[in-house]
């Protein structure tokens, strides 16, 4: 890849090039046919040299963390924009980048103030795993194409899209009810389909303070979806 970036830029770039191959082997395995490993490559490699563009140490985030991020999540970009992918397989990648976006906040909020006891480190394990379950659960059900034949290639029924409606429904209610940025932080990337870095820009927020909106309006919508079901 050729390029006139500076050469710390491009040593960042080649130190980490094993996240790319590893990565693109995750994605693949969930994407199948609808995308190559070639493609998954090139994806990542774009995501690659755009972290080690803007990775900044003064953070406090090592570059590896950096850099897997944004190479799963330029894979995952990638493959939404340009492979034709079953229903199935959309929710679920949607789902893992969902959990992936909050656990970088997670381990970025654990780096900067660790737990100060053994008792509170299990209480926040306990709040990260509730956040993430949530995050995947969200990201499957939000957002994906609407197929005319369901994974078992039978027709999707009347009665089953009155229950996506249904489902989609109380989402929408209970994302109402966050505050303003939350709501259109979410809105935006869910309903709208814009990348977690896009939808941060279009309201004025860095991609790092997107991550952690974002984040806390998971856990918002764990907390209201809790109380609905009461």
């Amino acid at each position: 890849m050729a390029t006139n970036d500076p050469p710390e830029v491009l040593a960042r770039f080649h130190a980490e090039l094993a996240l790319v191959e590893l990565a693109a082997r995750q994605v693949l395995g969930r994407a199948g046919r609808s995308v190559t490993l070639d493609d998954l490559r090139s994806f990542g490699r774009e995501g690659l040299l755009q972290a080690a563009r803007t990775f900044d140490e003064r953070h406090g985030v090592p570059f590896r963390r950096w850099a897997n991020m944004r190479v799963k999540g330029a894979m995952l970009d990638g493959v939404r924009q340009w492979a034709s992918l079953p229903r199935k397989v959309y929710q679920e990648m949607r789902g893992v980048e969902a959990a992936d976006h909050v656990l970088a906040t997670y381990e970025e909020q654990d780096e900067k103030q660790p737990a100060s006891s053994p008792e509170a480190a299990d209480d926040r394990l306990g709040s990260y795993l509730a956040g993430m379950a949530t995050a995947i659960a969200f990201g499957t059900m939000v957002g994906a194409p609407r197929d005319e034949v369901g994974d078992d290639g039978k027709s999707i029924t009347p009665e089953d899209r009155l229950g996506e409606a249904e489902t989609l429904a109380l989402v929408r209610s209970v994302v109402a009810k966050l505050p303003d940025q939350e709501r259109a932080l979410i809105e935006r990337h869910y309903f709208e389909g814009e990348t977690l870095e896009k939808a941060a820009a279009g309201i004025g927020l860095s991609k790092s303070w997107g991550s952690r909106l974002h984040a806390r309006a998971i856990e918002s919508i764990a907390d209201l979806l809790r109380a609905e079901r009461r």
